[in-house]
């Protein structure tokens, strides 16, 4: 992994452990599985926030998973 994406996985996982009160590598693991699901993560977080009552909403048909 690049000095980039690293620096962007820890900073999450502080993040986590911080917000969820749980162990530094519970917090590390659940950052990993973010990152390295990045692209299928923000489509299943659009999808599920996205209600009709919303004023942005996003229509799922819209949203397409990014390949490699």
């Amino acid at each position: 992994m690049k000095q980039k994406n690293l620096s962007r996985l820890m900073r999450l996982s502080w993040h986590i452990q911080r917000r969820n009160h749980v162990t530094r590598s519970k917090a590390l693991l659940s950052a990993w599985v973010i990152v390295m699901n990045e692209d299928i993560m923000v489509w299943f977080l659009v999808k599920k926030h996205s209600h009709t009552n919303y004023a942005n909403r996003v229509n799922p048909e819209q949203l397409t998973l990014l390949g490699d």
